[in-house]
């Protein structure tokens, strides 16, 4: 059975940060769930996580952050490359087949099994089947609209699910 898709935006806007995601779960053809919540606070709700990829290996691997974040008193730029550099050198751990992006009210970042830990340019991150499009879509948002960083990030998400099939407009948006 293929699992496919979702969307999460993670984006930093007038000193706001905000992470959404969408709610829909896809086995092959078939849609599965609509309202999955994809976007978690940790860490005594200091930090936020959105996943896109196999649901039991990105909560693995949030449970795993959350454990490097206590480790280091929620520092979240030492976790994420405590984290990374296990993920990529551990075997059971490369094998988990996920994407997640981690912020704070300060930094954000992409993770992934790869051994990434990516801090955008923009502050604007999108992962899965529609990040791109999310990513497009909140960019000119806050280019050219006085949206706050939760309103763009929802309205970002929107839009992503008018063109991906795999993303749905059932929205959870968490704001640090």
């Amino acid at each position: 059975m293929v699992c496919h898709g979702t969307t999460i935006l993670a984006l930093r806007h007038r000193g706001r940060t905000a992470v959404a995601g969408d709610g829909q779960v896809t086995m092959n053809a078939s849609v599965v769930k609509h309202r999955a919540r994809k976007v978690r606070r940790i860490y005594n709700d200091a930090i936020i996580v959105g996943f896109a990829g196999a649901t039991a290996d990105a909560l693995s691997l949030t449970e795993r952050l959350q454990e490097k974040l206590e480790r280091f008193n929620g520092n979240l730029t030492r976790a994420a490359a405590e984290l990374a550099r296990d993920w990529r050198t551990d075997k059971a751990l490369r094998r988990l087949e996920a994407v997640m992006v981690a912020a704070d009210g300060e930094r954000m970042y992409l993770l992934s099994g790869n051994g990434d830990v990516i801090e955008p340019d923009e502050a604007v991150i999108g992962i899965g089947s529609g990040g791109s499009a999310a990513q497009a879509a909140a960019v000119a948002l806050m280019r050219h609209t006085d949206l706050d960083a939760g309103r763009i990030a929802e309205e970002a998400l929107r839009i992503a699910a008018g063109i991906c099939v795999y993303t749905n407009d059932v929205i959870t948006v968490e704001e640090i």
